[in-house]
């Protein structure tokens, strides 16, 4: 039986593609493997209501100012964490009387 016979020749020469990404319908010639008719499936208006958009964006800005104003506080009062944290080490290796310094992680190689 021969390649190029009835059997080995495709029924339709034309092949429907869904776009993964955007859900378009591409039909493909499979013969020249170009692109031959693009259809966009419809979508719908992205906002529907202005009003509601433009309440949406207030709230979104306020709950930014507020994650700001959490963050910002926390900023400050972490000088004082670290500060207190250097503390208590440097009280803990005054404390420490063996005179043997502390290991180091490349020296356990």
């Amino acid at each position: 039986m021969r390649y190029d016979s009835v059997m080995a020749q495709p029924t339709s020469p034309l092949f429907d593609i869904q776009c993964p990404c955007c859900g378009a319908t591409l039909r493909v010639d499979s013969e020249t493997q170009a692109v031959i008719h693009h259809h966009e499936p419809e979508r719908k208006a992205p906002i529907e209501d202005l009003h509601a958009a433009v309440q949406q964006l207030k709230g979104e800005e306020a709950r930014r100012n507020d994650i700001f104003e959490k963050s910002f506080t926390s900023h400050l009062g972490a000088e004082k964490v670290r500060e207190k944290k250097f503390d208590e080490l440097l009280k803990q290796a005054k404390e420490d009387k063996s005179g043997k310094p502390p290991a180091r992680l490349f020296d356990l190689d």
